[in-house]
């Protein structure tokens, strides 16, 4: 971020997702515009989950914040790269103020207006991007909490959707539900 803003670069936005390898819900993105630094921001995977949540609503009045969510519908029609850039595209989009520059957590690309830099693990590099990995993993996690009310067989509160073994167990038991990716290994089968 320095640097960028040392070549004139002043609304800069941290991009990054949550939910790209579970076997079930949306994937979701957020975009970050922070307008100060918040003590605590780092890579939401390095993060307890409540931390994450005590630093969510920090981040949300110190910044601007786009989300884009993309369910497992879509993910099934197109792939779960497509839907993570499409995810990407309406967390940009929802920003109401336009970023003059993008840090992209990772290798994905997505149409912008503005320039983008994509970065390896982006989230351990930049505060934006830490923060939008926060975001977006929180947002993500009180989905799954949300959609385990309609399905309790499931366990989504604990697992969020990912191949742990008590999912494994009930996928097994009661079969997908409609919040499971159907073109993902093992429900695929």
């Amino acid at each position: 971020e320095r640097k960028l803003r040392k070549l004139g670069h002043r609304i800069i936005a941290g991009v990054d997702e949550a939910g790209r390898g579970p076997l079930a819900g949306p994937v979701v993105a957020s975009a970050v515009i922070l307008n100060k630094n918040i003590k605590g921001i780092r890579d939401s995977k390095q993060l307890s989950s409540r931390r994450r949540e005590e630093l969510f609503p920090k981040i949300i009045a110190n910044s601007i914040v786009g989300i884009g969510i993309v369910g497992e519908s879509r993910i099934d029609e197109s792939n779960i790269f497509k839907a993570t850039a499409r995810a990407m595209e309406m967390a940009v989009a929802r920003l109401i103020v336009p970023p003059d520059y993008l840090l992209v957590d990772g290798l994905m690309s997505f149409s912008a207006a503005c320039p983008m830099l994509n970065i390896i693990k982006g989230d351990q590099k930049s505060i934006s991007v830490a923060a939008a990995s926060i975001i977006a993993k929180v947002t993500r996690d009180r989905i799954m909490v949300a959609c385990d009310r309609f399905y309790p067989d499931y366990g989504f509160s604990q697992h969020k959707g990912y191949a742990t073994k008590q999912h494994l167990v009930s996928l097994e038991k009661y079969g997908p539900s409609p919040l499971h990716r159907y073109t993902f290994k093992p429900i695929k089968k």
